[in-house]
């Protein structure tokens, strides 16, 4: 009696438990772009033994290349088990990587991710999902490849490349030679990583591609596994657009190639759709054989952009998924390497206007018109990376539908993070944006990296700032790492030259008063030296009295504009493009009052996309400040004033977004 009573009341105190964990809402982690780097692989051939150090030899890439890139090479393979291990401790279970989960799928890092991933699903019951971005298959198929810009033992640059490639072939110079550093093409890969997505599991509850023949009505693992050969997941792609049975008259040089494109269900009512955005085109004029890597450009300016003409079985396929989700009661979340919606927080043309056509990524953006097309297949959310954002996105169609695009960051740059979604019915999403402030290890190269830096100077090359490896977390760490992008990359690469020199050489006081000088002293005329005088004149002061006056209406002083500079601005605006609401903790908020200010200062400046840049050395100094800081500021202010892009609701059927923190609401 008193063990049934006993066993009663137990039950009682366990039943609810049991209940709440049956009941728990289906969470899934999306980390897009890791470009996971294994630091401490081993070279099967011995070809290279890894520099020695405190910790295990480490294969790495020199810091030298990691301030040219977007992304970090090296300190992603500790970001990636910090973020997993955080999956871990919110019992999440199901974690999708949106592509770009390699660099460049090299042989020897893609067996160093197999095995974290190996790991973490035998260890902690984690699903992992992929797909592919443009730097898993560089091309589709595999080719000789390397990289001359390892860190060698001598703390100089080593070549590191495959046989085939012209390095190996030419030995016009030290180079490493070895298969280890392979780009394979879709075979492999998806070959090495079949437990991850590109094929079917007995555990799912049901697996796809657009090239199956069977539904989920009569479905069975062992069809779907007969069926995911990838011998019958090809189609034809021609140079002019897609090939099969919609080849057009005229069009040639088609080949045969893989799509990894697939949807599943992996817990009951939830459909995960897969889709392979990768577009490579066939080179023009190409004689060589059709199966050849070299045949085909790369498919990382391409895109959606590309998709309708190139691939549109795949597009129709989406529609007819989208038809049955609605129809079976299924929750759809749709997610590619691509965005599918601009993600410039819709100042894509200003940015272009400001900077040119080519430059800033600006070719990569979807066009309105395509975001429309995309929101009449029925996708109604979709995660995305490729951009290394943080940032959110919304469209409508003229039919009604919406489509909402969330920009996942990348745990490879700033601001290094992660999106997890909750999925709290049907159509109502929790979407956070985890941090990842702390990475244990995120500073274990620095002294290989030190040993650079001083070899570097002795060799009377350019060096980085060193000061980088001061960083006290990997947050700041990433945040170092965009302060040295900007001023060794974007502002040299992607900034006209005259307004480069012109911010580079002003802090914010002058740029207000230059913006109300009278002066007809030119552009072209413009050196520090001339601002120098310029800051001497009678000019100079009435200008500088007006924005005195200026500033004081709204509760600032010229001496506020005095800490800040040029260049703070533009790793502002980088900070703010990258990252949204996640840089606002590194930009000080009495410097974005400062911004507004500028911003409803100078909107009387007439900005228009149709001057002659050709004409501008003769343009007065204060015209053309007036002018260009006028387009700056109201970029970052247009920043400023996106959906949420940190922690929301979404509804998916309407596509309204609610701010779960009112400090985000705009």
């Amino acid at each position: 009696m008193k063990t049934a009573l006993l066993c009663f009341v137990l039950a009682l105190f366990y039943l609810p438990i049991v209940a709440a964990e049956q009941s728990a809402p289906t969470q899934i982690a999306f980390l897009p772009d890791i470009h996971f780097h294994d630091v401490y692989a081993e070279f099967n051939d011995g070809s290279f033994k890894g520099i020695p150090g405190t910790h295990k030899a480490a294969t790495i890439r020199t810091m030298a290349a990691q301030l040219q890139s977007t992304r970090l090479f090296n300190e992603n393979y500790f970001a990636l088990k910090a973020a997993l291990d955080d999956v871990v401790r919110r019992n999440v279970k199901l974690v999708v990587l949106p592509g770009d989960f390699s660099d460049d799928g090299q042989s020897l890092h893609i067996r160093g991710l197999k095995r974290m991933l190996q790991h973490y699903n035998k260890t902690h019951g984690l699903k992992f999902l992929l797909t592919l971005g443009n730097h898993d298959p560089v091309r589709p198929f595999a080719q000789p490849a390397g990289k001359a810009d390892y860190l060698g033992q001598d703390s100089r640059p080593l070549a590191i490349f495959s046989p085939g490639s012209e390095p190996c072939t030419s030995k016009t110079s030290a180079v490493i030679c070895t298969e280890e550093v392979r780009e394979l093409g879709y075979s492999e890969l998806t070959t090495e990583l079949a437990d991850f997505g590109f094929y079917p599991k007995a555990e799912d509850l049901y697996w796809e591609t657009p090239y199956s023949s069977y539904s989920s009505a009569n479905y069975s693992y062992e069809n779907a596994l007969a069926q995911s050969d990838f011998g019958k997941r090809q189609f034809e792609i021609c140079q002019q657009g897609a090939g099969g049975r919609y080849k057009k008259s005229g069009y040639s040089n088609c080949h045969l190639i893989p799509d990894a494109s697939y949807l599943v269900e992996p817990v009951n009512d939830l459909w995960l759709l897969a889709i392979d955005a990768n577009v490579y085109k066939p080179k023009a004029g190409y004689q060589g054989k059709g199966n050849e890597a070299t045949a085909f450009e790369g498919s990382g300016n391409a895109g959606y952009n590309a998709m309708f003409d190139y691939k549109p079985q795949v597009m129709a396929w989406v529609k007819q998924v989208a038809v049955r989700a609605k129809a079976q009661g299924k929750t759809l979340i749709t997610f590619s390497h691509y965005p599918m919606i601009e993600f410039y927080q819709g100042q894509t043309q200003h940015i272009a206007n400001l900077l040119g056509e080519e430059r800033g990524q600006l070719s990569r953006s979807p066009k309105q018109h395509i975001s429309q097309q995309l929101a009449d297949l029925g996708v109604q959310l979709h995660i995305a990376g490729h951009m290394h954002l943080n940032n959110t996105a919304v469209v409508k169609s003229e039919s009604g539908a919406s489509l909402v695009n969330i920009q996942a960051p990348s745990l490879a740059a700033y601001v290094p993070a992660y999106k997890l979604l909750t999925l709290t019915s049907a159509q109502q999403v929790k979407v956070q944006t985890i941090k990842l402030d702390h990475v244990p290890g995120f500073n274990q190269l620095f002294a290989h990296y030190q040993h650079e830096w001083q070899q570097l100077k002795q060799d009377k090359k350019p060096v980085w700032d060193a000061s980088l490896l001061q960083a006290k977390n990997y947050r700041e760490f990433a945040n170092g790492h965009l302060r040295e992008l900007t001023r060794l990359r974007f502002l040299p690469k992607d900034w006209p030259d005259e307004l480069r020199k012109l911010l580079l050489a002003l802090n914010g006081e002058q740029m207000l008063i230059l913006s109300q000088l009278d002066s007809q002293v030119t552009l072209g005329q413009f050196s520090p030296d001339l601002l120098q005088q310029l800051t001497q004149s009678q000019a100079w002061q009435q200008a500088r009295q007006k924005a005195q006056l200026q500033a004081l209406a709204a509760e600032i002083t010229l001496d506020d504009l005095t800490t800040w500079t040029g260049f703070d601005l533009v790793l502002d605006f980088y900070r703010l493009q990258n990252a949204g609401e996640l840089a606002l903790p590194d930009i000080p908020a009495a410097r974005l009052k400062q911004y507004g200010f500028f911003t409803s200062q100078l909107q009387q400046a007439k900005i228009t996309a149709n001057h002659n840049k050709a004409d501008w050395p003769q343009w007065t100094l204060p015209q053309y400040s007036q002018h260009q800081f006028a387009a700056l500021f109201q970029i970052i202010h247009g920043f400023l004033q996106g959906q949420p892009n940190s922690d929301f609701m979404l509804n998916m059927q309407t596509g309204e977004i609610t701010a779960l923190n009112k400090a985000q609401a705009h």
